[in-house]
């Protein structure tokens, strides 16, 4: 009987140390499996869709006249009378300025009585003839020259500077400085024309578009333009010229395209600041993914789909690309869900997840927090 209380005393001993070893291992297995989970980085998806992507482009220019004139009198003289300033409108024909025509009217007077001789005398003779001519052409002259000293409107619009004033000569202002719509005075007088006219009906902008920008757009295509002292205000437009020439402003190439504007909103003036967009694509009830989950290299575009939970690269082809938004024409069916690149410099393992797609591209492109689909 005691060899037999002993045996089972050891048994006892050993089981309950068997319980205990077997119970370390679970543990330490259950913790390692809970580390490795810890240490695993779900990755953030976001699903392609169909939808609608329009592409444009744009580019900032001010606000002008497509139709513009620096008118100058007909002959020299003296300025009688400014009959504008700037900033009034007129229409076409109306008087802007006259000079001093006692001069001219004389000499016209002159002129007739000698044309009139000549015309009496006949043109019988060579030599009857060639004074004839000679009186005619002096007429003539002598009737533009008159002519020439009333500045007249050619289209009715806005009068942008006057560059003159009474007194002085027909080639500027003598004493003063030109004014301009802006209340400014110019630093050169008559350099442009006495007065200035332009037509706000007709209004355009240029702006200077960069090469890869302008190589998309097209004649006739559709401007929506905005003005930045004018929030919310926006004028339709089209694209009526681009320039085949570039223009190089601290080494970058821009080519100017000409906007020319519909319909003008009335608080729209002259050399207001404005940014154009022009729409040069659109593709409706299309497959799409963000853009920014596309890489490109080598003229080759790719994405990351994740397929029975692995990341897989695939190459796809792309129609019209946005900012926001890239039509996927093969490569990519809708529902096929897209890992986005991580943004450079993140960090995506341990605690500091958040700092990956979580707290960037994650929330961009819809991710829910712990990798949710």
């Amino acid at each position: 009987m005691k060899v037999s209380t002993r045996r089972g005393r050891a048994l006892i001993t050993n089981g309950s140390l068997a319980v205990l070893l077997l119970g370390g291992a679970v543990f330490a297995s259950t913790r390692l499996g809970a580390d490795r989970a810890a240490g695993e980085v779900v990755p953030r998806t976001v699903a392609a869709a169909r939808g609608t992507v329009t592409a444009s482009v744009s580019a900032s220019g001010a606000v002008e006249s497509a139709r513009t004139r620096a008118l100058s009198f007909g002959t020299t003289g003296t300025v009688e009378q400014v009959h504008v300033k700037a900033g009034d409108e007129v229409r076409k024909g109306a008087i802007l300025a006259t000079l001093d025509d006692a001069a001219a009217r004389e000499n016209l007077s002159a002129a007739g009585a000698t044309y009139r001789s000549a015309v009496e005398d006949g043109t019988s003779t060579a030599r009857l003839y060639a004074a004839y001519v000679k009186a005619r052409n002096a007429y003539r002259e002598a009737q533009r020259t008159l002519d020439g000293t009333v500045l007249r409107a050619p289209f009715g619009g806005t009068v942008t500077a006057v560059n003159g004033s009474v007194g002085g000569s027909s080639g500027g202002s003598s004493g003063g400085q030109a004014q301009t719509s802006g209340g400014q005075q110019s630093g050169q007088p008559g350099a442009s024309g006495f007065v200035e006219l332009a037509d706000t009906a007709r209004l355009r902008l240029v702006g200077g578009f960069t090469e890869a920008d302008a190589g998309r757009l097209k004649l006739g295509q559709a401007a929506t333009v905005t003005f930045d002292a004018l929030p919310g205000v926006t004028a339709a437009g089209k694209v009526s010229q681009i320039e085949p020439v570039a223009a190089t402003s601290d080494n970058v190439v821009t080519y100017p395209v000409t906007i020319s504007l519909a319909e003008v909103p009335e608080q729209v003036r002259l050399g207001q600041t404005a940014t154009v967009q022009v729409v040069v694509g659109r593709a409706e009830n299309v497959v799409t993914v963000p853009s920014a989950a596309i890489s490109t290299s080598g003229g080759q575009s790719t994405v990351t789909l994740l397929i029975d939970g692995r990341q897989v690269e695939t190459p796809v082809r792309i129609g019209v690309r946005s900012a926001s938004l890239t039509e996927i024409t093969s490569g990519v069916s809708e529902g096929d869900l897209l890992v986005p690149p991580t943004p450079t410099g993140t960090t995506t393992g341990g605690d500091q997840r958040q700092g990956g797609l979580g707290g960037g591209l994650g929330r961009q492109f819809g991710g829910a927090p712990g990798g949710g689909r």
